[in-house]
């Protein structure tokens, strides 16, 4: 059961890598005691609330971007001031 929601929350998120990210902040949230957003049976993990949130829609994530990204914008920033 747990490969098949781990492929349905991979259609929401492409990336194993960020899946993996927002699964583990969402089982720490869910282990200091935050609500599930979605009706829990007794069996079911902290992991299985969370890949099931993922896959149902009702929890995302934002990518921001990169530090190079971050870091090329001010330097780009800094020299439109400068010749300005």
């Amino acid at each position: 059961m747990r490969s098949e929601l781990v492929n349905r929350a991979l259609v929401k998120v492409t990336s194993p890598q960020i899946l993996i990210n927002v699964i583990s902040k969402r089982v720490r949230q869910l282990g200091l005691g935050y609500r599930p957003m979605i009706s829990v049976s007794p069996r079911m993990t902290f992991m299985d609330v969370a890949l099931h949130e993922v896959a149902d829609g009702k929890l995302s994530y934002e990518v921001i971007g990169t530090p190079a990204e971050t870091a090329a914008k001010k330097v780009a920033k800094t020299r439109a001031k400068k010749s300005a």
